[in-house]
């Protein structure tokens, strides 16, 4: 094929004829590259292919002029100079969690690992024998280059990318594992033991599964895993061959091995009174212990919180308004690394809209009469960007609240909420109730427990019996389908409104 000579960020580089510009130069897709979301922009000049309607629905007419393209979309035909527009920021990645008191009984004889596989980042934590942790580490889940949701990433599976999704995903292991090495000065080959959760997408990903049943109703997973793998398995090369790799168990299709961890990690199920857990993200899982009993389900509420749909959104990394607050009646800004601003992530933008709401710049509709709204120079939010928040908080809390009434219980009767995962960690909790993301009546018993999914793989990697409280915990639980959920449809519409 024909090659020609691309210029990356002022460095020469061969490439193929007809290669788009998002894989000239690497970086991700959020929207896994159908143009949709306009969050990979570039200046690009030379002998490029033609604009396309959706670059002009996202690019303004300054940005045409100055040669801005959206490198997803836009073809290298021949010799050309391409340069991203800003450096990838360094996102805050939370690797801390609750972590319960345990005996030890570890799955390793030497030094052990475990890692949480997000939608978004990695986590992993090194321990040794004694169940002192030796180092951490975190990173950018590499596969956002085929979208920055799950969905976006089972089409690229079923696109035959699966192996390119694997490969991404164990070299970026493989990387982890070496730097943990590193920082607590042993070789690799001294890890005899390592933990692995993340949701049961993820998990498949990882393993080459097939991602087909996630693609259709009634999505039933083949593959739950709870499963001891090899590192010759996983084609994990920094390991030694044999190594022993546990996959925790998930409980269905969309409520992961992460939801299983986190779980323990909390000890929702050793409550004597109704508790919940929430991880709030693209696709939010939810889990209530009530009489014995676990019920769980997932509900899709789509990457807003995650910055991605949202006109200037960003995810949580230096220039992101990650907080906002009424002074003197007008809304004040916090920009992470106090620097310029050069967007909001999701715990701005619900802080933001809570705010709003308060100055009555907002109905209880969500309209948004003069928009663009300024937050904070030159980040604005439009009447869109609210709409997509209204549809992600709905799903949120019409998921708590259809597990809730399914137990015929109310907000008042659940003693505890905790929501784990990096989003609920930056989350201002009044701001979540006031915008109606979470019950207003559990507020003052919700509590963030951080990274819970690495918490409870440390805790089956530290007590291999474990293991087994793992496994019956899915076995005793019971996955309730929203798709057709009467109480959830009713939820769902009623919370795209705001609370007056």
């Amino acid at each position: 094929m024909k090659q020609i000579t691309a210029i990356i960020n002022g460095k020469p580089t061969l490439a193929v004829c007809g290669i788009t510009l998002s894989e000239l130069i690497g970086g991700e897709k959020p929207c896994g590259g159908h143009g949709k979301c306009g969050k990979c922009k570039v200046f690009a000049k030379g002998t490029l292919s033609a604009l396309t309607d959706a670059e002009r629905k996202h690019l303004t007419a300054d940005e045409l002029a100055r040669g801005i393209r959206l490198a997803c979309l836009t073809y290298a035909l021949g010799e050309c100079e391409i340069e991203a527009l800003t450096e990838r920021a360094d996102t805050q990645i939370v690797t801390d969690g609750a972590l319960p008191q345990i005996e030890l009984n570890p799955a390793f004889s030497q030094y052990g690992v475990a890692i949480d596989i997000g939608t978004t980042t990695l986590a992993a934590r090194l321990y040794d024998m004694k169940g002192k942790p030796l180092a951490e580490t975190s990173c950018l889940n590499p596969q956002q280059e085929w979208g920055a949701d799950v969905i976006s990433r089972i089409e690229a599976a079923l696109a035959g990318k699966s192996k390119d999704l694997a490969k991404a995903i164990r070299k970026a292991l493989d990387e982890i594992l070496a730097e943990l090495a590193t920082k607590a000065d042993i070789d690799t080959n001294s890890i005899d033991g390592v933990v692995i959760t993340g949701n049961t997408v993820m998990l498949s990903l990882l393993t080459e599964e097939s991602v087909e049943p996630f693609s259709h109703a009634p999505f039933d997973a083949k593959r739950l895993f709870g499963e001891t793998l090899t590192a010759r398995e996983l084609e994990l090369t920094s390991l030694k061959p044999d190594t022993a790799v546990y996959l925790p168990p998930c409980i269905s299709a969309f409520v992961g091995a992460d939801t299983t961890c986190a779980i323990l990690a909390t000890e929702l199920t050793e409550k004597n009174e109704p508790a919940m857990l929430a991880d709030i993200g693209t696709n939010g899982e939810m889990a209530l212990w009530s009489n014995e009993t676990l019920t769980v389900c997932s509900t899709a509420a789509g990457p807003a919180f995650e910055g991605v749909g949202i006109s200037m959104g960003m995810r949580g990394a230096n220039g992101a308004i990650d907080r906002v607050t009424v002074k003197d009646g007008s809304l004040h800004a916090h920009v992470i690394g106090d620097v310029e601003p050069r967007g909001i992530c999701g715990s701005g933008l619900i802080d933001a809209v809570a705010c709003m709401l308060d100055q009555e710049i907002l109905d209880e509709s969500g309209f948004l009469e003069d928009e663009p709204f300024e937050i904070k120079a030159p980040v604005t939010l439009t009447q869109k960007d609210i709409r997509m928040l209204q549809l992600a908080k709905s799903a949120i809390s019409a998921g708590l609240l259809t597990l809730i009434q399914n137990e015929q219980l109310t907000p008042t009767d659940i003693s505890a909420l905790y929501i784990a995962g990096g989003f609920g960690n930056y989350l201002n909790m009044q701001s979540a109730g006031r915008i109606g993301l979470l019950p207003h009546e559990m507020i003052d018993r919700t509590k963030s427990v951080g990274n819970a999914a690495l918490s409870g793989a440390v805790m089956l990697l530290l007590d291999r019996r474990m293991r087994d409280d793992a496994q019956l915990l899915v076995k005793n639980s019971c996955a309730v389908d929203l798709s057709a959920n009467p109480i959830f449809i009713d939820a769902y519409t009623e919370g795209m409104l705001f609370d007056e």
